[in-house]
C-alpha cells in the first residue's frame, strides 16, 4: 500500500478553461511561448488566444516555433538559448506531448553551463546535477496523449547516438500551472487522436502491471483505462464530440499522474528505441504496433493474471474472466479506432533490427525494464519486436 506522491501543479481542467488563464498568478514577467513547427496552433487561433491571455496577465512574450514530433536535442538546445537570449523568465508550452516535453527540458537547461547531455542519463549522458535553477513552466495541452502537463519529465532524441530518453525528473520541472481544455483538442485529426489516446492508455496499463503499483496508482490508472475504453472510439469517429474529448482528456491527465505515483514499464523503452532510429514514427503508433505481443508475453508468464482480467473489464469487457480477455479487449479497441493494422515496415523498420532495438531500449532506458512484473531478457525483447513485425 506504500506510495510517494507529490504534484504541485495547479490544473485548470474543462471546456473553456483557456479563457481563465489570465486570472492566474504568473511565475514571471516574460514568457518564451513554445509551439510546434507545424501550423495548427496558428491556424486554429489557439496561439492568438494564448498570447492575448498572457497579455491580459501583464506578461511579455517571445515565440519559439521549432519543435518537431519526437523533439531533437539540437532543437531543445536552440530553445534554451532563445529563452536566455530573449530574457525570458518562464516558459509556456502550448501544444502536445512533444512541445511540453521539449519545453520542460529547455526550461531545465536554459540557465545551466556546459552541454545539455551533461545533465542527461542514458548510455552516453553524464548525469551531472544542475548548477543553476530551472525556469518555471506553464503547460497548455492541445492533445490528449502524454500527461506531460502534470509530470516532471521530458523525452528528447539525440540522433547522433540513437538515444530517445526521458530526462529531467526534478521537482522544479513540474509545471506550476496546467490548462487542460478539451476545446483545444477538437481539431486533432482522427489518426492522431487515436495514437495519442493509446499512448495515454499504455501509460496506465504499464503502470497497473508494474512492480511499483499501489492503491493510489491503481486508482488513477483504472480511471484512465475506463475512460479511454469508453470514449476514445467516439473521439476518433467524431472529433467535435466534446463529451468524448473531455473524458479522453481526463484519462490523459490521470495517466500523467500514473507516471508520478507509479511508473511505465519496458514497453515505453522499446518504443523509444523504435522512434530513436526512425524519427518520423509517431510514439503512439509505435506503442500500438508492439502492444499485442508485449502484453501477451507477460500474460504467458502468469505474473499478474488478475490484473489483466481487471483491465479487460475496465476496457469494457464486463464478462472477462481470463487474462487473454485483455488482449481481446485491446485489439477490439484498436479496431474501433482504426489502428489495428499498423505496420513497422511502413516507417522503414527492418526485421533484422530487432536485437539492435532491444539492446538500445535497455541501454537508453533500462530503468523501466526494472519495473516489469517479471524480468525480460534481450532475446525475449527482440522476440516481441519480431512477432509484432509486419
Amino acid at each position: 500500500m506504500s506510495y510517494n506522491f507529490f504534484n504541485p501543479t495547479r490544473v485548470l481542467f474543462g471546456a473553456g478553461e483557456l479563457n481563465n488563464l489570465h486570472k492566474q498568478a504568473m511565475p514571471g514577467k516574460k514568457a518564451m511561448v513554445v509551439i510546434s513547427n507545424g501550423k495548427s496552433t496558428r491556424e486554429n487561433g489557439t496561439l492568438d488566444r494564448t498570447l492575448e491571455q498572457l497579455r491580459m496577465a501583464g506578461v511579455e512574450t517571445a515565440i519559439f516555433d521549432k519543435v518537431e514530433a519526437n523533439p531533437l536535442k539540437s532543437t531543445v538546445e536552440a530553445g534554451a538559448k532563445f529563452a536566455k537570449d530573449n530574457g525570458c523568465d518562464f516558459v509556456v508550452a502550448l501544444g502536445g506531448g512533444s512541445v511540453m516535453d521539449a519545453a520542460k527540458i529547455m526550461a531545465m537547461y536554459a540557465l545551466q553551463p556546459g552541454e545539455l547531455w551533461d545533465y542527461v542519463a542514458g548510455s552516453t549522458g553524464k548525469m551531472q546535477p544542475l548548477v543553476n535553477p530551472t525556469l518555471p513552466v506553464v503547460a497548455i495541452t492541445t492533445t490528449a496523449g502524454t500527461g506531460s502537463e502534470v509530470d516532471q519529465w521530458g523525452v528528447i532524441t539525440n540522433p547522433e547516438t540513437n538515444e530517445k530518453i526521458g530526462c529531467g525528473g526534478m521537482d522544479s520541472l513540474f509545471p506550476v500551472l496546467a490548462v487542460v481544455d478539451p476545446e483545444l483538442m477538437l481539431t486533432v485529426p482522427p489518426k492522431f487522436t487515436a495514437y495519442q489516446g493509446f499512448d495515454a492508455l499504455f501509460h496506465s496499463v504499464e503502470g497497473y502491471i508494474s512492480i511499483v503499483s499501489s492503491l493510489m496508482s491503481d486508482m488513477v490508472q483504472l480511471a484512465a483505462i475506463e475512460n479511454i475504453g469508453k470514449y476514445l472510439p467516439r473521439a476518433v469517429k467524431n472529433g467535435d464530440d466534446l463529451e468524448a474529448r473531455e473524458h479522453v482528456a481526463f484519462a490523459n491527465t490521470m495517466s500523467g499522474y500514473s507516471m508520478v505515483v507509479g511508473s511505465c514499464t519496458s514497453e515505453h523503452s522499446m518504443e523509444h528505441a523504435m522512434s530513436a532510429y526512425h524519427q518520423h514514427l509517431p510514439h503512439g503508433a509505435g506503442l500500438i504496433m508492439i502492444s499485442k505481443e508485449y502484453y501477451t508475453h507477460f500474460i504467458n508468464k502468469h505474473c499478474c493474471d488478475e490484473r489483466f482480467v481487471r483491465m479487460a473489464q475496465a476496457l469494457g469487457k464486463a464478462d472477462a474472466k481470463e487474462p487473454m480477455d485483455f488482449i481481446t479487449a485491446l485489439v477490439d479497441l484498436q479496431k474501433a479506432c482504426g489502428v489495428a493494422d499498423l505496420k513497422m515496415s511502413d516507417y522503414g523498420i527492418q526485421k533484422d533490427e530487432c536485437m539492435t532495438l532491444a539492446k538500445n531500449a535497455r541501454a537508453t532506458m533500462g530503468g523501466l525494464f526494472a519495473c516489469d512484473p517479471v524480468q525480460m531478457t534481450d532475446e525475449e525483447c527482440a522476440a516481441i519486436y519480431e512477432k509484432s513485425y509486419r
